[in-house]
Order: structure tokens, then sequence, then C-alpha cells
């Protein structure tokens, strides 16, 4: 078990000091990264006509329709993109200020653990003042319990038993 295990609980230092646990863990199992290029997939709206053709009218009518259908089908999701890229970017400033949040957190931990740290120093150096104060006392009251037998000797003649 480690130092700061030890002292503060918790996993282990090296959850954050090996670069594969920080860098190779992605955000969401489906991100694309180097990792996990993913799938290249495509849209393709009608098959491939391999030989040369002739199309009839009603197939070129039909065609003509579904042209103009995947024409605003592709506008729209052109504007769906953007607005999903959008939301990426605005996920990706929340990620960023939450890790400079965590940030300040962790480093104001530790300058308040400093400060408890030095105030514990502090305390620890009283001690021989407070142990000082201690035996002081314990010769005042011996040396007052001394000095007044000694007064009750001389008055009364008597020693004490």
């Amino acid at each position: 078990m480690g130092t700061m295990t030890t002292l503060f609980g918790g996993g282990s230092s090296k959850d954050i000091s090996s670069k594969s646990k920080v860098i190779g863990k992605a955000t969401d199992a489906t991100v694309i990264s180097p990792l996990n290029p993913g799938k290249f997939s495509s849209v393709r709206s009608t098959p491939i006509v391999e030989p040369p053709r002739y199309f009839t009218k009603e197939e070129t009518d039909a065609m003509k329709a579904l042209a103009k259908d995947k024409t605003e089908g592709a506008r729209q999701a052109k504007k769906a993109y953007k607005a999903l890229s959008k939301i990426e970017e605005a996920d990706a400033k929340v990620h960023k200020s939450h890790r400079a949040y965590e940030s300040s957190v962790a480093t104001n931990e530790l300058t308040k653990k400093r400060a408890d740290v030095k105030h514990a120093k502090n305390l620890h150096a009283l001690r021989p003042g407070y142990a000082r104060l201690g035996i002081g006392l314990e010769k005042a009251e011996t040396d007052a319990a001394a000095r007044i037998e000694a007064i009750r000797t001389k008055l009364l003649g008597e020693v004490k038993q």
C-alpha cells in the first residue's frame, strides 16, 4: 500500500501515472479514435448501375422524385450533422472545464493539506513548552506544600505523619 493510499485512501497513483489508462480509455466505447477508427460505412440510396442501360419514363420520373427527396434529405442531414458537431464541441468544452475544476480541487486540496501539516507541526513544536509548564506547575505545587509544612512545623511543632 502506497503512502498516498495510506494517508488518503482510494486507488493507487498508478491509476493516473499509466498513460495507457489516461489516454487509452475513451469517453465512450463508440467514439472515433486511432484505436477505434469507426466502420467506414457510407450512404447509398440506389444500387450501382454497372452496365450501361436505357431507362423508362417511369423509372426516370421515380429517380427524379427520389433525387428531389434525397436532395432535401441531404440538406437536412447537413444541418443535423452541423448541429451534432456543435453539441460535441459544447460537450468538449464542458469536459475540459470539468477537468480544470477537478485539477483546481486537487491543487487546492494539496494547499489545504499543506496548511494542516504546517499547523500540526506547529502544535507539535509547542508540546515541549506545555511540558515545561506542567513541570513548573508541579514544582510550584511541591514547593508550596513544602513551605506550608515548614510553617506548620514551626507553629505547631508537629511533624505530619
